[in-house]
């Protein structure tokens, strides 16, 4: 079973990319939807929420980790390696980085994410070791997670704010830009309509779904178990949830609540 979390129900953008990719495997979800948001937290508190949620999906047979949540891999993906030695674990910044350095033309890189994804300035560090010619543009763009939680897609205040959050890397002459937080994925169509037709965008939930099903594959060992619907569990539950969680997932789904899991 194929395990992934994420600081709430954003991660979906990611699950449904994995479901994409790997049909027929089963896959286990936590969002732990009573602590979010995780980019407003310290580095030792979302520290400690990826081991605890690493730990629920492993207890409820995930054999494999995505963690989806920006802010965790930014801040936990040597904590939780170093913790879970034996467990594959994948994370969505560094196929992010791997891939906005394949097709940048400039090497001008621009990054939207939380609060803690941008002032950990992973992306840039990540960048600028792998190719030290290559600019690197943060942006925290914190409005955008609640925007896309209360289903204004396609209002025009998100446009606004869309474009006003872009403006800086614009003026900065990006040509890639990285969406560095699994919210991001769902305004996909207006971001790439204020940021313009020549830069190019990356989705971290496509990068990473791509190397989770190479490595389930051509090196999972037998038997990874196929067949069933994804189980898709959250820290706290509100009838709202299950509408935002349709949003990223694409299709209905039932949330089920943490505490009802099966010991």
């Amino acid at each position: 079973m194929i395990g992934v979390f994420d600081s709430g129900i954003g991660g979906l953008t990611v699950l449904k990319e994995l479901l994409r990719r790997l049909p027929g495997y089963r896959f286990i979800y936590f969002g732990d939807t009573a602590r979010t948001p995780y980019g407003t937290k310290s580095p030792e508190t979302i520290i400690r929420y990826a081991l605890e949620d690493t730990e629920f999906l492993l207890r409820h047979g995930a054999r494999v980790i995505v963690v989806a949540c920006h802010s965790a891999s930014s801040v936990a993906t040597e904590a939780l390696k170093a913790h879970f030695p034996e467990i594959p674990i994948f994370e969505v910044v560094t196929p992010s980085v791997e891939r906005a350095l394949a097709v940048t033309r400039r090497k001008v890189i621009g990054v939207i994410g939380t609060r803690a994804t941008i002032e950990s300035r992973v992306y840039e560090r990540l960048l600028t070791e792998r190719d030290p010619g290559v600019k690197v543009y943060g942006r925290a763009c914190p409005l955008l997670v609640p925007l896309v939680e209360e289903g204004w897609l396609n209002k025009p205040e998100t446009r606004m704010i869309v474009k006003k959050c872009l403006l800086p890397l614009k003026m900065r002459g990006i040509d890639t830009l990285i969406l560095g937080c699994t919210h991001y994925p769902v305004l996909r169509k207006v971001i790439a309509a204020k940021a313009g037709r020549r830069v190019t965008m990356v989705d971290p939930a496509e990068e990473v779904a791509e190397r989770v099903r190479a490595y389930v594959e051509e090196n999972a060992p037998p038997p990874l178990e196929k067949d069933g619907e994804p189980l898709i569990f959250v820290s706290d539950f509100t009838p709202a949830f299950e509408e935002v969680a349709r949003l990223f997932l694409g299709r209905r789904v039932k949330l089920l609540k943490a505490e009802d899991a099966p010991v």
